[in-house]
């Protein structure tokens, strides 16, 4: 499985409806826009919650319709706690193998019990017709991607390498993903709460992504 930290330049160039990265005008404000994905989970999404109360740090999370259908407490202390959500599908279809008209109608169902305009294609794979009809709507989604991935996703790295991974790439404006997932939360765990301290010390602060 390969996968960069980075998100290419070129990449971001081909889509630039999406958002990649979060620009700041105020060189002085070191702020970086934690996200995680496919929650909530009864055990790693309250996890994330606490360690992030302790550095005082806002993330937004990116929710899967069916886990917020199964944990709406959790759901709603998300919100609680100041952080932001975001649409994830309902059931975290992939959008190139899903024809349109389902994977749309997915995201739908997926409003139901997220209210947000904003959406993360799940594997960040979305058709450019399925993102035009997301952007046509009459309250249109924004589309987020990332700048960095600390790939707490991949079974073959430890939470270490996570923790490399999101230091050595991230700057100033770079939306990061974790996962608040069962699979990811080995490694979510341990890499968390160190690249916070690591950017805290620094006078980096963590902010819900803004637009």
């Amino acid at each position: 499985m390969f996968y960069p930290i980075r998100t290419p330049w070129l990449l971001k160039k081909l889509y630039p409806a999406y958002t990649w990265n979060i620009p700041s005008q105020d060189r002085v404000d070191r702020v970086l826009y934690l996200s995680f994905d496919d929650g909530p989970h009864p055990d790693a999404t309250p996890f994330a919650l606490d360690t992030l109360k302790t550095f005082g740090a806002k993330a937004t999370f990116f929710c899967i319709g069916k886990n917020v259908d199964d944990h709406p407490e959790l759901y709603k202390r998300l919100l609680d706690e100041g952080h932001r959500v975001g649409n994830h599908t309902q059931d975290h279809l992939n959008g190139w193998k899903t024809p349109a008209g389902q994977y749309l109608e997915n995201i739908r169902t997926a409003a139901g019990v997220i209210d947000s305009d904003l959406f993360r294609p799940p594997y960040g794979r979305i058709t450019r017709s399925e993102a035009a009809a997301l952007t046509a709507l009459p309250v249109p989604y924004k589309i987020i991607m990332w700048d960095i991935l600390s790939g707490d996703f991949d079974t073959r790295i430890t939470g270490a390498r996570c923790v490399s991974h999101v230091i050595g790439k991230a700057r100033t404006g770079s939306i990061i993903v974790f996962h608040d997932s069962k699979k990811a939360f080995q490694r979510m765990s341990v890499a968390l709460p160190e690249i916070l301290h690591h950017f805290c010390s620094l006078g980096y602060r963590f902010a819900t992504i803004p637009i």
